[in-house]
């Protein structure tokens, strides 16, 4: 248990340093990454996934508060963000909000495989109403 928990303070660590590549090395070559704004497959893709995380809110800030191994390789953690709006970020419907200076504070979870110590699967999930609102975005009915 204790590879797998390192793995994911090594994550917090690095993102809430926003050292990009030190987050990176957290994840096999091939990993996929699956988040409400899409998929990433490989280290590249995933390093697009998370810039543009820390372009959008270049204060952010992690805080994981519970962490589970279930499965021997399944990994969740609850989590909470905060930051502030300072950049352009794309929502999950793909509209792109430019800096609204707002803070958020957003609540989620995510579940890691791990191949040995790294990263080969990882799904994030986070209450997205929650996110539109903070950012004072606005949400579209479309009715057939």
């Amino acid at each position: 248990m204790s590879n797998v928990t390192n793995v994911k303070d090594d994550l917090v660590n690095a993102m809430n340093a926003h050292d990009l590549e030190a987050a990176l090395q957290c994840y096999t070559d091939g990993a996929v990454y699956v988040s409400p704004c899409g998929v990433g497959e490989g280290r590249d893709e995933i390093a697009s996934f998370l810039g543009a995380f820390l372009t959008g809110f270049p204060d952010v800030r992690w805080t994981p508060w519970s962490t589970a191994v279930v499965c021997g390789n399944l990994v969740i953690t609850q989590w909470a963000i905060t930051g502030t709006h300072d950049g352009p970020f794309m929502l999950p419907n793909g509209e792109i909000v430019e800096a609204t200076g707002r803070c958020v504070n957003v609540r989620g979870c995510s579940l890691r495989t791990m191949d040995g110590d790294r990263i080969a699967a990882h799904c994030v999930f986070y209450d997205q109403l929650e996110l539109y609102a903070q950012l004072g975005a606005e949400l579209v009915v479309q009715r057939p």
